[in-house]
């Protein structure tokens, strides 16, 4: 069983997929959904400083090298894209739209995306992790809400 939460947690550190996957994950492995949760929010936070510190300099550094030059480029257009679309809704309530941008669950609107667009647009790190957490808390929730009545609906029609 801790194999499975371990896993659980690897997944939800993973960019694109984070908790988006990894609570499915754990709902189709039987885990509980409140530990599952968790962990899952525990591995999606843990690279959200790092990548806020330094995921902005290194994808710079890397734009002009040849072998990683195109995909660093793609991970900054897209960080500048994710911000200006946010900062272009949101006006002066950035606070709130970085945490909706976040905690909606939709392909590419993660804790990952989200901390390099408020790296990118210059959001104090305070205001950014505590956006990201509630946003990352949200997802969470509409996650589990999602697997549990899924899974649930497709237990009750195949058994």
């Amino acid at each position: 069983m801790l194999q499975k939460y371990i896993t659980v947690f690897f997944i939800s550190m993973v960019p694109l997929i984070e908790l988006r996957g990894a609570i499915p994950y754990s709902a189709v492995m039987g885990l509980p959904l409140v530990q599952s949760y968790i962990v899952a929010i525990l591995g999606n936070m843990l690279p959200v400083p790092i990548i806020y510190l330094f995921a902005r300099k290194v994808l710079e550094w890397g734009v002009d090298k040849p072998v990683i030059g195109g995909f660093f480029t793609w991970c900054l257009e897209k960080g500048k894209r994710g911000g200006e679309k946010l900062q272009a809704k949101a006006g002066r309530g950035l606070f709130i739209a970085l945490l909706i941008f976040v905690g909606i669950p939709l392909p590419g609107t993660g804790a990952w995306t989200g901390t390099l667009a408020a790296s990118l647009l210059d959001i104090d790190f305070k205001s950014s992790i505590l956006a990201v957490m509630g946003g990352v808390l949200m997802a969470g929730i509409i996650m589990g809400l999602a697997s549990a009545g899924v899974l649930g609906a497709l237990q009750s029609i195949v058994f």
